[in-house]
């Protein structure tokens, strides 16, 4: 008997896309919600996409007055496929070069997950782009024994996804409780679009990353927004790298994977930490506004 299937229709209304062409880099896709408001780059986690990360927050940043930009790291979602391995630094140089090219920087840059490793990485290599600086669900380092344990598997699941990607992702949900319904159809069909190679070196990547070495407190406003019933990066590593920040903290009591479900729980703490960012900037905005008038 074969299996009911339903449309992959998104469960919201996403911002247009558009392909940014970057010289000697590549063909990168965002999703842009356009207007002149502060531009927010949002960075998304692991295996999935930025919609599937994001698609519960473009509408309320975007009625909230940002310019909401949002990038499909490259072997995610939509998002390049070029023949090097797959380096989080990568990530991070592509995220800069789509700001410049689009002229928005510097923009507020927001990392979830492993996108909150990318934009340490941007804060760190590519601090002309960046305004102000957001990480959530996210830490200085994977390096635990718990984690670390995690990590050997992933020679096993870049196989498995490269032979049956599809049974592979059914087979996920099963084992997390998530039925297969219409409700889903769209989320199974985006975890598809990955490429197995890159989202296993991803997570070899996530394993080697660690910024306790160089990450000091910014030049820029930087904020954590702490997801305090997070199963998979412990709010107590959440809080270290806000500490190691000296970042304002705000918290929103949902799981690592809650994010676009429950949104009416994590945006108003991003909304907030977004807020405060605006405002922490403010001081410096005004001076050099002073300057250019007396010039």
């Amino acid at each position: 008997m074969q299996a009911a299937t339903w449309p992959p229709e998104p469960p919201a209304d996403l911002p247009p896309a558009r392909t940014v062409s970057v010289p000697g880099r590549g063909e990168l896709f965002l999703r842009d919600t356009g207007g002149d408001g502060p531009v927010v780059m949002l960075l998304h986690g692991w295996i999935v996409s930025a919609d599937v990360n994001w698609w519960g927050a473009y509408e309320e940043l975007r009625t909230a007055g940002y310019r909401v930009l949002a990038i499909d790291h490259r072997g995610h979602g939509r998002g390049m496929r070029p023949l090097e391995r797959f380096r989080l630094a990568d990530c991070a140089a592509d995220a800069a070069a789509a700001l410049r090219q689009l002229d928005a920087a510097p923009a507020i840059v927001v990392g979830y997950s492993m996108g909150g490793a990318v934009a340490q990485l941007v804060g760190r290599d590519h601090p002309d782009v960046v305004g102000g600086l957001i990480l959530s669900a996210t830490a200085q380092h994977w390096k635990d024994p718990q984690t670390r344990r995690y990590w050997r598997l992933m020679g096993a699941l870049g196989l498995m996804l490269s032979t049956a990607p599809l049974k592979t992702w059914r087979w996920g949900f099963r084992r997390v409780g998530i039925p297969e319904n219409e409700k889903t159809a769209w989320l199974l069909s985006e975890l598809t679009r990955g490429s197995a190679r890159d989202i296993a070196e991803a997570g070899r990547e996530m394993e080697r990353f660690d910024s306790r070495p160089w990450l000091r407190p910014l030049n820029v406003p930087s904020a954590v927004v702490i997801t305090t019933r997070d199963e998979v990066v412990s709010p107590q590593k959440q809080r270290e790298l806000a500490a190691a920040l000296e970042a304002q903290v705000f918290e929103a009591a949902i799981r690592h994977n809650d994010i676009p479900f429950l949104r009416q729980q994590y945006n108003p703490a991003l909304l907030e930490a977004l807020a405060a960012i605006r405002a922490a900037a403010q001081p410096s905005e005004t001076v050099e506004e002073g300057r250019t008038a007396a010039a």
